[in-house]
């Protein structure tokens, strides 16, 4: 899920100028005003991240589709929005952060209305994939906004930790909430974006308005990335249904190595990448990006497996299945404010491994346990996979951060988070493949769960490689 983007996107988006700040703080009445729009931009944006999981039995039932059609639903979203993740912080630099984000919010309210008035499977999946475009738009001008509004770093830190209790909030309310909507209308849940968003631009209004610089945009890295991203997605998911002899899914995953290549190729050669390939000597950056990619594949994967299991097989409403997450995302919520000082007490390697691990044995218990298994039994095993998210995710990042060229962290943290981004789009292509047979639904279950917990446990092992902070 994107709520770990604050520390990289700050770094990027400091390179302002000294008398653009000035002329920010003195326009700036109240930067209390850019940081509430902020933290709604971004409460958003990770609500729809992670609401439309509980909903999706009932999306099935209101639109048809199946289960790859479900899957596009999800990956729509999420697809987007790690392809233009990269760039987009050069747009909140080019027309102003203000701007950028009014733009974002603006465009993901529209798509959250063709959300919730799409009459075809089709027609949810485009929306879907414009939402994705907006937030990715939303996120880097909200970080950017807070930036501006607040200079002195103690009270811009403060602002960043709100920021990102915003995201939390969501990730913990938003299937619950997705149940509770999803009894009376499925398509709620897309409504319900449209007052948080013109809140939110209520708030934008009374802030100041924000620099714009030129900066290099690299179109070649871009183009190639988004075809590579789709193709290999969109190969994933077709597989489940044709097969992996299927022409269509050859010729995706054909096109994506291409693409892959091609986009190796413009890193190696323009003068901008949007990102250098030296970054990739390092070995700690390596492992963080196995761990962003391994976790989201585990965190993100299991509610969209879990939803359709809870509510297919077991019969579970919407609302049912919201409170059976639950107590995974407290876990988080609860735990996400000591992580720093875990890291002082321990280091970053153990807790780091030790979520990874944690998640490892949630997943595996959740996989193995047999069909009767208690519901409250079920909820406790996934509170494992929720201790991945305070554990793992702020350490990393903190860790990324100190072993990268200061140059180099705006850049670096991007990458990170869009393979986070990837990790989660793929494991819904990949399970989704799994479970789109429904007379083997539950080998399905437990083969995309073990699946999650082999890539989980192959990262905790390369995390002992991680230096000790």
């Amino acid at each position: 899920m994107p709520d770990r983007l604050s520390r990289g996107w700050r770094s990027s988006t400091m390179a302002v100028t000294t008398a653009d700040m000035t002329t920010v703080k003195a326009r700036s009445a109240s930067p209390g005003f850019a940081l509430a729009a902020a933290v709604l931009g971004f409460f958003v944006v990770t609500l729809d991240a992670v609401v439309v999981n509980v909903a999706l039995p009932s999306i099935r039932s209101g639109l048809g589709g199946g289960i790859t059609g479900l899957q596009w639903v999800v990956d729509g979203y999420t697809l987007m929005f790690a392809a233009l993740l990269l760039s987009a912080g050069s747009l909140a630099d080019r027309i102003g952060a203000r701007s950028a984000f009014g733009l974002g919010i603006g465009l993901f309210g529209a798509a959250s209305i063709a959300c919730g008035a799409a009459p075809t499977i089709g027609l949810l999946v485009a929306a879907r994939f414009v939402q994705g475009t907006a937030a990715a738009i939303i996120m880097p001008a909200s970080l950017t906004l807070i930036s501006q509004a607040y200079e002195d770093r103690v009270q811009r830190g403060r602002a960043v930790a709100i920021w990102a209790l915003g995201g939390s909030v969501a990730s913990t309310a938003g299937p619950l909430l997705g149940g509770v909507l999803t009894l009376v209308d499925w398509r709620l849940i897309f409504f319900i974006n449209v007052p948080v968003g013109a809140l939110a631009l209520v708030l934008l209004r009374c802030t100041a308005r924000s620099p714009q610089r030129s900066v290099p945009f690299d179109w070649i890295g871009q183009i190639t990335a988004v075809v590579a991203m789709t193709a290999l997605v969109f190969g994933a998911i077709e597989a489940g249904s044709g097969g992996l002899t299927d022409p269509r899914v050859l010729l995706a995953f054909l096109v994506a190595v291409l693409s892959v290549l091609a986009f190796v190729v413009a890193q190696g050669r323009v003068q901008h990448p949007m990102m250098p390939l030296d970054l990739f000597g390092s070995r700690t950056f390596r492992i963080a990006l196995g761990t962003g990619f391994a976790f989201m594949v585990g965190y993100y994967g299991l509610p969209f497996v879990a939803s359709l299991y809870l509510q297919g097989q077991r019969g579970l409403t919407s609302l049912e299945t919201g409170i059976v997450f639950l107590p995974m995302m407290l876990i988080g919520l609860a735990l996400t404010p000591f992580s720093a000082r875990i890291v002082e007490r321990f280091g970053a390697r153990i807790p780091i491994c030790a979520g990874l691990l944690a998640m490892t044995i949630g997943l595996t218990t959740f996989a193995v346990l047999p069909e009767a298994a208690s519901l409250w039994g079920l909820s406790l095993v996934m509170v494992l996979v929720g201790l991945g998210g305070p554990l793992a995710m702020p350490p990393m990042t903190a860790v990324l951060l100190n072993h990268v060229p200061a140059q180099s962290t705006g850049v670096a943290t991007g990458v990170f988070n869009t393979s986070r981004q990837l990790g989660g789009a793929m494991a819904v292509a990949v399970f989704g493949a799994l479970l789109a047979d429904s007379s083997t639904f539950i080998n399905g279950v437990r083969d995309s769960l073990l699946l999650a917990a082999a890539v989980l446990l192959i990262t905790a092992i390369a995390g002992l490689r991680l230096p000790q902070q």
